[in-house]
């Protein structure tokens, strides 16, 4: 398959780019300027601030994934920090979705970043699937926009999937990196109140995933990116402990998390929901790594042929 992709350098987008060129397809990275160019890719450069983009670079893909967008997590939720997000995500996708339905040769998907925040905080033994109704806040607002910015694609008869993702887990980027140093030193501990829901998914069922999304032509609108096997934050925080050989009892409390982020703490840190990947499910996707202890235990290994000293 021909694939473009936006956001391809990011920790997603890198695995992305491994596993679909280790399958062979031809990728197309969709960059911002034309100094990061890729001399070992076909690359279209596009400016979503500018409202610019290489339309004739985007013909004749097969798929187009889109990733493209500023961090949620890199800093307080000041308002003009929560303007620059959204401005980030529906700016670039409203234009990418404009620029698609215009094309004469038109990829048959279009695979869009979104996230489970749309379904707001909710009781942790509250099950929540794609049915669910949209929950309150920036993030359920933003992912709601978000989502809607593709409507010129779908207008154009374009299959679009919107990827809900819970927490990716890495240790290379993301919540469990900048976890990773505090709990080796044994710091760490639950926030809050720890009854918190966290869905999560290991960042090496994520291209799986992906293709599985883009073969399956029954596949539209919202699905769930989470593992089936939900925790709270109290249990991540344990079995994170279990996998680096560290006591996990030097909790956050709840004040002090939003001492620290303010609004972002109780979307990020201090609420969740209990997502369930029905569609995944319905459609006959088998994770790799379904429960926290075992994805946990991969990620943490050393790479093969590493011998720990």
């Amino acid at each position: 398959m021909r694939i473009a992709m936006t956001g391809s350098s990011g920790l997603i987008g890198s695995a992305l780019m491994t596993r679909f060129e280790q399958d062979g397809h031809a990728i197309t990275r969709v960059v911002r300027g034309a100094g990061v160019r890729d001399p070992r890719h076909r690359t279209v450069v596009w400016d979503p601030a500018a409202g610019a983009i290489d339309r004739a670079g985007l013909e004749a893909h097969d798929a187009v994934v889109h990733l493209a967008g500023e961090d949620i997590a890199a800093g307080r939720w000041t308002q003009a920090r929560k303007q620059v997000i959204r401005e980030s995500r529906i700016r670039g996708t409203l234009l990418l979705c404009e620029t698609l339905a215009g094309l004469a040769h038109k990829p048959r998907v279009l695979i869009t970043a979104s996230g489970v925040g749309y379904y707001g905080n909710h009781e942790p033994d509250d099950r929540v699937d794609e049915t669910s109704p949209r929950g309150a806040g920036f993030l359920a607002d933003l992912v709601r926009d978000w989502e809607q910015a593709t409507t010129p694609a779908k207008a154009a008869g374009i299959r679009v999937v919107h990827t809900r993702f819970g927490i990716v887990l890495s240790p290379r980027g993301g919540a469990l990196a900048k976890m990773l140093p505090v709990f080796r030193m044994g710091l760490g501990g639950k926030v809050g109140s720890g009854r918190q829901a966290m869905s999560w998914i290991a960042l090496d069922d994520v291209p799986s995933v992906m293709l599985h999304l883009i073969e399956h032509d029954s596949l539209s609108g919202p699905v769930n990116v989470v593992s089936p096997h939900v925790v709270t934050n109290a249990e991540f925080t344990r079995i994170l402990g279990q996998a680096l050989g560290r006591p996990a009892i030097l909790p956050l409390p709840g004040f002090a998390a939003r001492l620290l982020f303010g609004e972002m703490a109780d979307a990020l840190l201090l609420g969740g929901a209990r997502v369930i990947p029905k569609r995944l499910e319905d459609t006959g996707y088998r994770f790799a790594y379904p429960r926290l202890d075992q994805a946990l235990s991969h990620l943490l290994s050393p790479p093969t042929g590493h011998r720990a000293s």
